[in-house]
């Protein structure tokens, strides 16, 4: 194995809606674009899925959704490489 570095650093925001910091946080990262994945009907049913979705647009952060996370997912689930 070749010599690497990995570096990491995460930060987790825990509170009442926190959901409402989404684009602070990613502008805060220099990021300019987001993959939104998540499960399955329950981020929908909820109305978290477009919340956060809407925070995003309204904070200029371009994003896309992919539901259907799954535990070990497969390749095939973003389409063909």
């Amino acid at each position: 194995m070749k010599d690497f570095n990995y570096y990491a650093p995460t930060e987790v925001v825990f509170g009442e809606q926190s959901e409402e910091q989404v684009a602070r946080l990613v502008k805060k990262y220099g990021g300019t674009k987001v993959l939104v994945h998540y499960g399955g009907k329950s981020a929908v049913k909820s109305g978290l899925l477009d919340k956060i979705c809407t925070l995003l647009r309204e904070g200029g952060v371009e994003y896309v959704t992919l539901g259907g996370v799954v535990p070990n997912p497969r390749l095939s689930l973003v389409g063909p490489v």
